[in-house]
This record gives C-alpha cells, sequence and structure tokens, in this order.
C-alpha cells in the first residue's frame, strides 16, 4: 500500500496524491485505482485522470456529495493491495532523427557531451513507459530518459511544433500528435499519428503501454506517411 492523501482540486474534484515521483509501481497502482473508481463509482465520477503518481476524480457538485466521494474513494484505495508493473501493450515507434526533422538534435548531443549517433543509439535503445496522456489529445508522456540525454526544455517554446515530432525534456520523452506550441527538444519525426479521431480507437498509446523508438531514413520516413 503506498501513501496517499485525498485533497479538493476546487468544487468539482478530488485528487489522490502519492509521493511526487517518477516511479512505475506508483504509477501503476494509480492507473489500478484509477479503473477501480471508474468501476465502482460508475455515474458518480465524470472522468478519472490518471498522472504520474495522481489520481484525479472529477464529478458534479450539484448532485454528488464531496465528503461522501472522497469516502468512497479512501475505501476503494484502501483495497488496493501491492500492485505489479504488469506491462501494457508495446507499441513501436519509428523516427526520422536528425535534419529538418530534428533541429534540436545538435543541442541535446552538446548537452550529453557526445555525437548526434550516440543520441540516436540511447533515445532508441530505451524501453519508454506510457506514464499518462495530457497536455493535447493522444500526448502521451514518456519516461525515463536516461540521463546523458536528458536535456532540459528549450529556454524560449516554439510557437508551432509539427504533428508526429518526437521531443525531450529531462527525464521526459513524447511525440506531439498535433501542431501545438511546445518548448521539448526535438530530435525527430515519426509518420504514426498518436492521436487520430477517424480511427476506431482515437488514442494510440495508453497508460501503461511500453514504446520502443527505431530510426529510419527519410526514403521510409516519406513511404510511411
Amino acid at each position: 500500500m503506498f501513501r496517499f492523501e485525498i485533497l479538493p482540486a476546487g468544487d468539482s474534484a478530488l485528487h489522490v496524491q502519492l509521493p511526487p515521483r517518477i516511479d512505475p509501481l506508483q504509477n501503476a497502482w494509480c492507473i489500478a485505482l484509477a479503473r477501480s473508481i471508474d468501476q465502482s463509482l460508475g455515474r458518480s465520477v465524470r472522468d478519472v485522470v490518471v498522472g504520474y503518481c495522481t489520481v484525479t476524480a472529477y464529478f458534479d457538485p450539484l448532485f454528488i456529495d464531496a465528503v461522501w466521494l472522497e469516502h468512497q474513494i479512501r475505501e476503494i484505495a484502501m483495497a488496493i493491495d501491492d500492485v505489479e508493473d504488469r506491462e501494457g501493450g508495446l507499441i513501436e515507434v519509428p523516427v526520422c532523427y536528425g535534419g529538418e526533422f530534428g533541429p534540436d538534435l545538435e543541442d541535446v548531443a552538446r548537452f550529453g557531451g557526445r555525437p548526434e549517433e550516440d543520441v540516436i543509439a540511447i533515445h532508441s535503445g530505451t524501453l519508454y513507459r506510457v506514464y499518462l496522456i495530457g497536455f493535447v489529445p493522444g500526448f502521451a508522456y514518456l519516461a525515463e530518459v536516461d540521463r546523458r540525454i536528458a536535456a532540459p526544455r528549450r529556454p524560449s517554446p516554439r510557437a508551432a511544433v509539427p504533428p508526429g515530432s518526437v521531443a525531450i525534456a529531462g527525464a521526459q520523452t513524447g511525440v506531439y500528435p498535433s501542431a501545438t506550441p511546445g518548448g521539448w527538444n526535438i530530435i525527430g519525426r515519426t509518420p504514426i499519428r498518436p492521436y487520430d479521431p477517424s480511427r476506431r480507437e482515437p488514442f494510440l498509446f495508453k497508460p501503461g503501454d511500453r514504446v520502443r523508438f527505431s530510426s529510419i531514413t527519410a526514403g521510409e520516413f516519406a513511404n510511411a506517411s
């Protein structure tokens, strides 16, 4: 059992907070809690959102009493035993690194004091966990990035990052699913679409999934697009 506290988040949400750290077992516990809340409380909650070490349950305060809901969530949380980090799906993401697709690859290489080829090898040689989905629809926060290439966010964000851009920010990496402002270091681009509302399942990534990146050429990128 992990230590947790339940805090109000405004008048229409309750926030279950675990110790603030990137931890796969804590995150697995949060996923299990979110699933149990959804299954047990049904329409009493509007939505349940998983974070790195949090679960937030949204409700309608005109119909649901916050004190009652907190009691229910606490009972559900206390009933969850220690969980194993059960592996979710494994998703392969091809990436064309560097060049016009990865304008910040050189900066990340400079941060790590190593050649760009090493950055590519390290990034693509790590198996990442999907901890949460947020920011914009389909944006998966993946961790952990190897410390040798864990360059911090850029000092000034870009006004628009192209969709499919693969980027690093400290211990996190991710794929921009749509054109949006962003301050992460862009090291490549993938032809895969993390979010596509026309698909039967719009979201490619789910919390608990694993992601492996692989390097492809510009020609392979063009053929896959």
